[in-house]
């Protein structure tokens, strides 16, 4: 029977990460659809295949897994998404664990919204205690509404439910010029948006994202910062908004300037804080330097 809906897990060398995403999904509740499992392993070396395999001993969901061996963020998803056979794509990342009522809450969230796209909360969590603590989890955490709502803004892929009549009509959906550094998922999401799609926020939909310690770095989460900054600025090129490119660049600009002196006032006196101050800068300089050839690279090769 041809499930409703499709949970999407790409996976690239995270063993431990990627089973208990799986088993996350496995034992979640009050989910009434027919559901799928797509696991995309995007090493070349197949690493998860053994551990799919484990799993994929009669359990409640059937796990289909798929092997993408050109390293990729973009190329792992579509990849993914040529095997989805559901109406409705829910995707989970594999640092990324599922908490109780997290499907459920996805999809009583778009039935109830009729949305085309729908997110929920990430609260980012260290493996291992590291410096600046509150500020790098903050970084990976998301926060939005209390309640379930239609949004008027988009989030990343991680913990995101999308309606495929939307969205599939062109394919493949994920741009391969982003395979190194992401932002995949903005561009798509961002011309949903334009698009007049129907965006809504699930407060109930919780997943819990875990930070390796190679992640767990003041320079890690600046460059994630960074790269975050370049979005907006990116994005009005992609739609050729001049306008909105030059106000993004401008803010960006202001943004390195109040808050770089900030931070580094804050910094000299060791107060508290003083890390995501930094971060604002980093945001800004990111805005003001959105070009092509400076985006940090995050995945693909750049892990090879």
């Amino acid at each position: 029977m041809k499930p409703d809906v499709s949970v999407v897990i790409p996976t690239f060398r995270r063993p431990e990460g990627i089973r208990r995403a799986i088993n996350s999904v496995l034992v979640q509740d009050g989910v009434k659809a027919m559901v799928e499992i797509i696991v995309m392993d995007n090493d070349p070396d197949a690493s998860a295949r053994g551990i799919v395999a484990t799993l994929d001993n009669a359990p409640r969901w059937p796990i289909v897994y798929g092997h993408e061996p050109n390293p990729g963020v973009a190329n792992a998803r579509n990849a993914a998404l040529s095997l989805a056979r559901g109406r409705l794509i829910a995707f989970l990342d594999d640092d990324e664990t599922a908490c109780d009522g997290w499907l459920a809450g996805l999809l009583d969230t778009q039935e109830k919204f009729n949305a085309d796209l729908v997110f929920g909360p990430v609260r980012g969590r260290l493996i291992k205690n590291a410096p600046h603590k509150d500020y790098i989890e903050a970084r990976f955490t998301r926060e939005g509404p209390a309640q379930s709502c239609l949004i008027s803004t988009y989030y990343g892929c991680g913990n995101s439910l999308l309606k495929r009549a939307k969205f599939f009509n062109d394919p493949p959906l994920f741009d391969n010029a982003t395979n190194e550094i992401g932002g995949e998922d903005d561009m798509l999401f961002s011309k949903a948006l334009n698009d007049g799609a129907r965006i809504a926020w699930a407060a109930t939909a919780s997943v819990n994202e875990d930070i390796p310690p190679d992640r767990a770095t003041l320079k890690f989460s600046l460059s994630k910062a960074f790269a975050f900054g370049q979005g907006p600025s990116q994005t009005c090129w992609q739609h050729r908004d001049i306008a909105g490119l030059a106000f993004w660049m401008l803010a960006g600009l202001g943004q390195v300037g109040v808050y770089g002196l900030g931070a580094a006032f804050m910094w000299a006196l060791g107060m508290d804080g003083r890390a995501s101050m930094l971060d604002k800068a980093a945001q800004g300089l990111g805005k003001a330097l959105w070009f092509k050839g400076l985006e940090p690279r995050f995945y693909g090769d750049a892990l090879l």
